[in-house]
């Protein structure tokens, strides 16, 4: 302490002095951000918009905003990493009543629950909520005391137990478990049913009791007229002549399925055989194998061409080879159809599969919009785009500034060549409505390279049950299978451009190795490896909002399903045991 400031404390009474710190600390400052709050001649900052729930899964985040088609995230998250997504589209609920008789074995039992696990999954695939109903549901209804003073035997109780549940689930439609959708998805009769508006009780006369639709009022309405009729016990269903008046019938549908009992038996003899025979667990099975043959060759007749993008085509084979293996599985007829001639009841004269015939594959190396073709897309890291076209394991921010304007973008320049050109926020807008929008439902699939797609999310999207018997083109073609795979499938003009050609051995197997490494370092979480991911991303902008894009609107489908497999899993038909058997893509 120095003279001047020792005297000046000596001047202070002792009494006082011993009260006072020896040390007056400096205080505290606000930080930047406060200080800039108070700084009435700071620039504006936009406020983040509030993170909504349920809007994350791994390493994806979003947001769903109806501005979603704008070209950069960022302009409404204020998050680099969180993208845009469009609202959730809201699913009807579809309902189905299921009770299984004391008399059945396990193995019945067991046979039922597959096809009610089928009849979840194809109504899923078209936009709707489906939920099994039950015995206990309709005790919940108070008319079911009233239903059972009647005495009612057989199939009309059931009948009366099933729309006693679906009034107490507030209406909408029901349909029975045999009750399949069987048209694309752009249909007239699904379209309608999806709006999720039934003012009238509506009964579909080629399906008899197989559909019905309404809201609670038209369904409460229905019940108390039923119960009032004199001959009700003579009924076995309400498509019976006497409840006629209870619907508005609409005789002009195609877009449905009903594999009634009297349908089975006359179209369907192989199966009748076992399934009202001896044997009815064989004959349900075959039923479900039917059927899921039915759901593809729809699929098949939808479709002229399955186009798996392949922009960049020198550098990209070892990339698109899954998607073409998912594609000649998708194309392939299926295998476990136990017949193979026939058709579904609402199309009698459907295009049969045929295995000499199958639909072509095509890679084009751009996007344009045409309903008759569905498109599969790949969309890379740009990290995993810069290390393939580049022939480099080791990308760095110096690197990428060298490729200059040109090496910016490569991918989305190149997937929207065909249908847009110009600025990035109209490339964008091209690629988000070929993902996500309402003429995208059932046309297109789109991947990230790096994070790929689990099978059992792919049953759910295509409504059936995706046959193994395709050809992996990643695998010497020397397959001696019937079905043609893409090296033995006529060429289609596209895949005869310069670059389209497979690369010799040597130069796939070091495209795998690249895109492996790629791989890593895109989904690593170490700190170098971040800021270099950054750094590409940063002078990628466009090809980063297309990936984010497409990781984080995979990640909520998959999402949302496994929310609503968990909501259903005590009741029957539950995904339970319908796991997936070949892992995911891109392993």
């Amino acid at each position: 302490m120095l003279e001047d400031e020792t005297e000046h404390v000596q001047l202070i009474p002792s009494a006082v002095r011993e009260h006072l710190p020896d040390h007056i600390p400096r205080p505290a400052l606000p930080d930047s951000i406060a200080l800039q709050k108070l700084n009435p001649f700071a620039a504006p900052v936009h406020t983040p918009p509030a993170v909504q729930s349920n809007s994350s899964a791994g390493d994806s985040k979003w947001h769903a905003d109806w501005h979603w088609l704008l070209p950069f995230s960022y302009d409404v998250t204020r998050d680099h990493e969180r993208a845009l997504l469009p609202p959730v589209q809201l699913r009807p609920p579809i309902y189905t009543f299921y009770e299984p008789s004391k008399k059945s074995s396990s193995d019945v039992q067991k046979a039922e629950e597959r096809l009610i696990f089928q009849w979840r999954r194809a109504w899923y695939a078209q936009g709707f909520m489906p939920r099994v109903l039950g015995r206990p549901d309709a005790m919940q209804n108070p008319k079911y005391r009233t239903v059972q003073q009647l005495g009612l035997q057989d199939n009309i109780e059931r009948e009366f137990a099933r729309w006693l549940a679906w009034e107490n689930m507030g209406g909408g439609i029901i349909t029975d478990w045999v009750t399949f959708p069987m048209a694309d998805y752009n249909n007239a009769l699904l379209s309608f049913l999806r709006r999720g508006q039934y003012p009238k009780l509506t009964r579909y006369e080629r399906l008899k009791g197989g559909l019905f639709c309404g809201d609670k009022d038209v369904v409460k309405k229905g019940i108390a007229s039923a119960i009032k009729q004199p001959d009700v016990k003579k009924a076995l269903n309400f498509a019976d002549k006497m409840f006629a008046d209870m619907f508005s019938i609409d005789s002009g549908q195609d877009g449905v399925a009903f594999y009634d009992s009297d349908t089975i038996s006359k179209k369907y003899k192989d199966i009748a055989t076992p399934l009202f025979g001896s044997d009815r667990a064989k004959g349900l099975r075959l039923l479900g194998n039917l059927i899921n043959a039915h759901l593809h060759g729809i699929w098949h007749a939808t479709f002229t061409e399955v186009a798996v993008l392949k922009p960049m085509a020198k550098s990209t084979t070892a990339m698109v080879d899954p998607a073409l293996y998912i594609a000649g599985n998708l194309t392939s007829c299926p295998p476990s159809n136990p017949m193979q001639s026939s058709c579904p009841p609402n199309q009698p004269n459907c295009k049969r599969c045929v295995s000499s015939q199958p639909v072509p594959i095509a890679t084009p190396s751009s996007f344009r919009n045409t309903t008759e073709k569905f498109f599969i897309g790949i969309v890379p890291h740009p990290y995993t785009t810069a290390s393939l076209t580049s022939n480099r394991d080791a990308i760095d921010a110096a690197f990428v500034r060298r490729l200059g304007h040109t090496g910016r973008d490569m991918w989305l320049t190149a997937v929207t060549s065909a249908s847009q050109k110009g600025t990035n926020a109209a490339k964008l807008s091209v690629l988000k409505s070929a993902v996500a929008s309402n003429w995208a439902a059932g046309r297109t699939l789109w991947v990230t390279a790096e994070h790929g797609l689990p099978e059992s999310e792919l049953q759910w999207i295509f409504g059936f049950s995706v046959p193994h018997e395709g050809v992996d083109v990643r695998v010497d073609a020397k397959s001696e299978t019937p079905v043609p795979g893409p090296e033995r499938r006529p060429r289609n003009k596209e895949d005869e451009d310069e670059g389209k050609a497979r690369p010799e051995a040597e130069k796939l197997v070091e495209e795998k190795r690249l895109l492996g490494k790629a791989k890593s370092m895109v989904t690593s979480k170490s700190g170098p490896n971040k800021k270099v991911r950054e750094a590409v991303e940063g002078w990628n902008m466009g090809d980063s909002e297309a990936w984010r894009f497409v990781r984080a609107f995979n990640a909520r489908r998959t999402m949302l399903r496994k929310h609503w497999e968990k909501e259903e899993r005590k009741f029957a038909g539950s995904d339970r045991a319908e796991r997936g058997k070949w892992g995911r893509w891109f392993d």
